[in-house]
């Protein structure tokens, strides 16, 4: 029985509190304003990307192969 509850409790705290946002977002009119965060995350991980392919590169030429 705690154990439900403490699942319960953890689904609600991500429906209803860290997904609100995210909600709100949904049900707007402005395309733009949508697709926004969205191509934030694109541009996240382009970087982290760049960033790891990066430090590969500095691994490789240190000779740590």
């Amino acid at each position: 029985m705690i154990a439900n509850n403490i699942f319960r409790a953890i689904g609600d705290f991500f429906t209803n509190v860290l997904f609100a946002p995210h909600e709100s977002l949904r049900h707007m009119d402005n395309w733009w304003l949508q697709s926004t965060v969205s191509w934030i995350f694109v541009i996240i991980t382009f970087i982290a990307f760049f960033y790891w392919l990066g430090e590969i590169r500095k691994y490789k030429k240190a000779g740590n192969e």
